[in-house]
């Protein structure tokens, strides 16, 4: 089962708390920077580079309008890391499992 592998800097990426609550105000649609930045105690340029990195990482797209920058969500690198961990969550659903199968093929009968 070959899958692509997730790239490393979107890990980086939201490996950062700020960067996945821009993530999370981005779910609800395209939004200027001035109003990303407004729930956060951060400067403008702060939060312009933490939208940069999101950028590079190809979790976040920019365009212009007039003078504004406007960011919105490209969620396809988020389902590239669903999928690899669909990997793991497999595999210790199988080792979770185990323990409880071998107790019961080998539970002693009260009698």
């Amino acid at each position: 089962m070959s899958r692509p592998a997730a790239s490393a800097d979107v890990f980086v990426a939201i490996a950062d708390p700020t960067r996945r609550a821009l993530l999370d105000l981005l779910r609800i649609g395209e939004q200027p920077v001035k109003q990303l930045a407004e729930p956060f105690a951060m400067s403008l340029p702060a939060i312009s580079q933490h939208l940069q990195i999101l950028c590079e990482a190809g979790l976040v797209q920019m365009r212009k309008a007039g003078r504004q920058r406007l960011y919105r969500l490209n969620p396809e690198p988020l389902k590239q890391i669903s999928d690899w961990i669909a990997d793991y969550e497999q595999f210790w659903q199988e080792k979770l499992d185990a323990p409880g199968s071998y107790l019961e093929e080998n539970s002693c009968s009260e009698t």
